[in-house]
């Protein structure tokens, strides 16, 4: 389930707070609400937040007021991952640049020049681009045999599988990439369509994780009845397919039949939605896709009869019993169990079993 984003509006005029939460619900987020510097702070401690927009003045009465910019630093301090928008009837340039070189804030926007879609078009941008900082993790220890399992590297084959990577965005490419080297994949990354089309064709690899977008096209505004929607990235994902490479998108397309689409026609493994990316997720995710591709490939070198064998092996039928529905000796059923085993690379019925039962 996609965890919901929420974006929070820090604003002391009624009116503005209706016109910005209004835009904000549009775009898929539920919005908190505070007038003051000390209701912010708490909206900030009870959630994490995608986007906060911020008035610079805080009190109807003082226009000299700049609390907004102490929203700022408690934002960046308290919601590191929250993209802030300014907004404001009265700065000077100097404190625009301000707000966004010491402050951190994402842009700076003025209400006498408000317009609902280049608002709405900042705030499509900020919900496509990368997270800022990953999570807090466990502070390290002198020794990794100390470290909880779930926090050990791993120490499996994947070290000499390679993965994939296709996205423009230098922010994203970062991203995955650091994500996949964790979980022990080879990473080779493509900015550009023929960079990654050339790459499918030189190399062989075990995942690829494609932007449908290759090109800077704003994906949130994309309109699935243009001539222009077939992106650079379908034609990736058509390579992909033919090449049996399993296929994970991370895109900024969300139009439901769209991504329906992409699951029935290019057999992806995953779709992933960059305005709700969580990296925890996309671990599990790409983890469960190697393994099912795994089952899948280890399950393709059996021939028709060791399959046949495999499945009833799997119903809990004995040698005697396998034999007898095949009409083969039980010599013979040994026989293919060897190879069986052999080509699954493992040592007991149990384990076989396992493999049939994750495919």
């Amino acid at each position: 389930m996609n965890q919901v984003m929420r974006a929070l509006v820090v604003e002391d005029d009624h009116s503005w707070q209706q016109i910005i939460s209004e835009i904000l619900r549009d775009c898929g987020l539920e919005v908190d609400l505070a007038t003051n510097l000390d209701d912010a702070t708490l909206a900030l401690k009870s959630n994490t937040h995608r986007v906060a927009v911020i008035d610079l003045s805080l009190s109807p009465n003082d226009h000299n007021n700049i609390d907004g910019l102490r929203v700022l630093d408690t934002v960046r301090k308290l919601d590191p991952n929250c993209r802030a928008i300014l907004l404001t009837g009265f700065a000077t340039v100097e404190l625009a640049v301000t707000a966004l070189t010491d402050y951190g804030a994402f842009t700076f926007l003025r209400k006498e020049s408000f317009h609902r879609s280049q608002f709405r078009d900042i705030v499509y941008r900020i919900l496509v681009s990368p997270p800022l900082q990953a999570p807090p993790v466990p502070a390290p220890v002198s020794s990794t045999s100390a470290l909880p399992q779930k926090f050990q590297p791993p120490v499996t084959k994947l070290q000499s599988e390679k993965a994939l990577v296709v996205e423009d965005d230098a922010g994203w490419r970062s991203i995955i990439e650091e994500l996949l080297n964790d979980i022990g994949f080879q990473v080779l990354t493509c900015a550009s369509f023929g960079d990654a089309l050339g790459s499918l064709r030189r190399e062989k690899f075990s995942l690829a994780v494609i932007d449908l977008s290759l090109q800077g096209i704003n994906n949130i505004m994309w309109d699935k009845n243009s001539q222009d929607a077939e992106l650079e990235g379908y034609q990736l994902l058509t390579t992909t397919q033919s090449k049996n490479i399993p296929t994970i998108v991370v895109s900024g397309i969300t139009e439901t039949d769209e991504i329906q689409r992409v699951y029935s026609q290019y057999q992806v493994s995953a779709y992933v939605e960059k305005q709700a990316f969580d990296r925890a997720t996309f671990r599990r995710i790409v983890e469960e896709t190697r393994k099912t591709h795994q089952s899948f490939s280890e399950l393709s070198t059996l021939t028709d009869r060791e399959r046949e064998v495999l499945e009833l092996l799997a119903k809990g039928l004995t040698n005697k019993e396998i034999a007898e529905q095949l009409v083969i000796t039980t010599n013979t059923v040994k026989r293919h169990l060897k190879a069986i085993f052999e080509k699954l690379d493992v040592h007991t019925r149990s384990a076989a079993t396992a493999k049939i039962a994750g495919k």
